[in-house]
């Protein structure tokens, strides 16, 4: 039997088996290599549900025991972990079920993202969506009735909505509005039996009522409900003690805090907490619904240069109180990435006049000669309803900024100036990828976490390891500094015969640097094929043991998205997966 005939006779969407589409799929933004054995894409949540029993009925029978069947739901693949690709039937979304339903206005709401100090959120609009709709028409629709999922990536104009599901996406505006997990207020699964579910947040009564069921559902509810309650001290000290975290199963997030720490009575069970960032492992979802807020339009950008990271813990408190919309960071190595191509960048800022673009680095030139050339740089925004709020909000701001000693405080002065910060933060890397024709852009270990007070102790250990490896790899820092999430860009050459060492070893040692620092592996970009095997280090055994039970509530068969979050038999908790799917040109 061949697969893709079988799988034509039940859905009325498209499949696709040539070689050259399965080329195409086999990657996603990691620099791993999987072939698929089958691209469809589904015409409705009926073809998903069709899809999903027949591998439910078929896997590991007589003529498919050798087909090793399996699902990875996909959306735009822009996933940096290997997420998005798999070795039997991808499930394409983007074509058809791209859908946005009805953007709303809500009698307004508070809400509070899940991470230490946030400060609650007006929620103000709703929408529904399909997954593989683009982020980027979400946003004009959203936008047209002055409301936005503020959670949104840096790769918003690429990515599309499963994905922020899948991988509980987050970007510039995390410090103030939190990730992805914090607005899905409703989904819609596809689970392992092959029905639509609809979950939502239960209290005690309903969840008991869930369970009562006896059916599928019920059982899953029941099951995962009692895993919790079983291993509750394990549970809550397993949560990673940062502000954001992608690693793993959240086990931690599906009740209200007081129930697992036994100092109060069940009132919350939401298994979205645990669905959202589970990269499609436990479900497929078909559409969900969103929480919005309402833009503010007001901006200031203040610009601090900072030579000695040690005064970094002491920029964030002072920072923090005055709840800043973003604190990102970049490093010198971008900077310096910027003034070797400077042309380039000109022309990424449509700069006509490239004399106006010399002179706007006037601040940085006053900074260097007062405090030395800045080791890092960081764009703090203020932001408020109305311009006068944000200048006096910034303006309050600078007046603690200045106590610290030996740091450059700029404030933007026009639209222009606060273009060239942010397309610095952007884009630098991507010049660096154009000029070095050889070298190619491999995400690996791109994505880590620590809390903020223990970044001058990472950033020097950090350098170190990834200086020691400078004659293969090209790289640099910048990200998130108000929460200490940094992002690693790597530049290497696929031709390198020691590539596969490199990837292996650089991963062991920075994640051996972020837990020795109780950080997280992954803070946003998720677990995938290219982090699972590190997981044990992260969590140890036991841990892994209660995601593998979760997975095994969810997915008995293990056909939904396998190798990601916990290692399929194949893998076997080792790199070997990872070395065998590295592409050796």
């Amino acid at each position: 039997m061949i697969l893709q005939d079988e799988i034509k006779k039940i859905v009325k969407g498209d499949v696709d088996a040539s070689e050259e589409r399965l080329t195409k799929y086999s990657h996603d933004a990691s620099l791993l290599e999987v072939k698929p054995a089958v691209v469809v894409w589904p015409k409705d949540k009926e073809d998903v549900k069709a899809i999903v029993k027949w591998v439910a009925e078929n896997k590991g029978k007589e003529g498919w025991k050798d087909a090793n069947l399996s699902i990875t739901a996909r959306a735009a693949g822009t996933c940096m972990s290997g997420g998005a690709i798999g070795e039997s039937i991808i499930l394409d979304f983007t074509k058809y079920m791209n859908v946005i339903g009805k953007v709303e206005h809500v009698s307004a709401f508070s809400m509070t993202p899940k991470f230490p100090n946030a400060k609650p959120v007006e929620i103000s609009g709703t929408a529904t969506v399909m997954p593989g709709c683009y982020y980027r028409d979400f946003e004009k629709a959203t936008l047209a009735q002055d409301l936005i999922l503020p959670c949104f990536t840096a790769s918003k104009s690429i990515n599309a909505m499963g994905g922020m599901f899948g991988n509980n996406s987050a970007g510039e505006r995390t410090l103030m509005y939190g990730k992805t997990e914090d607005y899905v207020l409703e989904s819609k699964i596809v689970f392992a039996d092959g029905y639509e579910y609809t979950v939502k947040p239960l209290n005690k009564k309903e969840l008991y009522a869930k369970i009562a069921q006896g059916d599928f559902e019920g059982e899953m509810y029941k099951n995962i409900f009692a895993l919790i309650n079983e291993h509750k001290e394990e549970i809550k000290n397993a949560k990673p003690q940062v502000s954001k975290n992608s690693a793993g199963y959240y086990l931690w997030n599906i009740v209200n805090p007081e129930y697992l720490e036994g100092t109060g009575d069940l009132e919350i069970f939401d298994l979205n907490k645990l669905l959202v960032g589970s990269q499609g492992t436990l479900g497929i979802m078909v559409e969900m619904k969103l929480g919005l807020v309402k833009p503010k339009n007001a901006t200031n950008l203040v610009v601090v240069f900072m030579r000695d990271t040690a005064l970094l813990p002491q920029l964030v408190n002072k920072i923090l109180p005055h709840n800043p919309q973003t604190i990102e960071t970049y490093d010198d190595k971008t900077f310096m990435i910027v003034l070797k191509y400077i042309v380039s960048f000109a022309k990424l800022l449509g700069v006509g006049n490239f004399i106006r673009l010399i002179f706007s680095f006037g601040p940085e030139v006053m900074m260097t000669l007062r405090h030395g050339f800045p080791r890092m740089i960081f764009l703090i925004e203020f932001t408020a309803d109305t311009q006068k709020e944000a200048n006096t909000i910034t303006k309050n701001a600078i007046k603690d900024l200045e106590q610290i000693k030996g740091i450059g405080i700029h404030r933007t002065k026009n639209e222009f100036e606060a273009k060239k910060y942010w397309t610095i933060r952007r884009e630098a890397f991507n010049l660096i990828r154009f000029h070095l024709k050889k070298m190619k852009s491999e995400a690996f270990v791109d994505d880590v976490i620590v809390r903020p007070e223990m970044l001058p102790q990472f950033f020097p250990a950090l350098y170190s390891i990834l200086e020691e490896y400078k004659s293969h790899m090209t790289f640099a820092v910048g990200g998130h500094a108000g929460n200490g999430n940094m992002h690693i860009y790597t530049l290497l050459d696929p031709h390198d015969p020691k590539l596969t060492d490199i990837v292996v070893d650089v991963s062991n040692r920075v994640y051996d640097l972020v837990i020795k620092l109780k950080g997280s592996i992954t803070a946003e970009h998720n677990d995938g094929f290219i982090r699972t095997p590190f997981l044990s280090k992260m969590y140890g055994e036991n841990i892994i043991a209660l995601f593998q039970q979760t997975k095994n509530i969810f997915d008995s068969q293990n056909f939904l998205n396998p190798g990601k979050k916990v290692p399929t038999q194949k893998q076997g908790g080792t790199m070997e997966y990872i070395k065998e799917h590295i592409p050796h040109k």
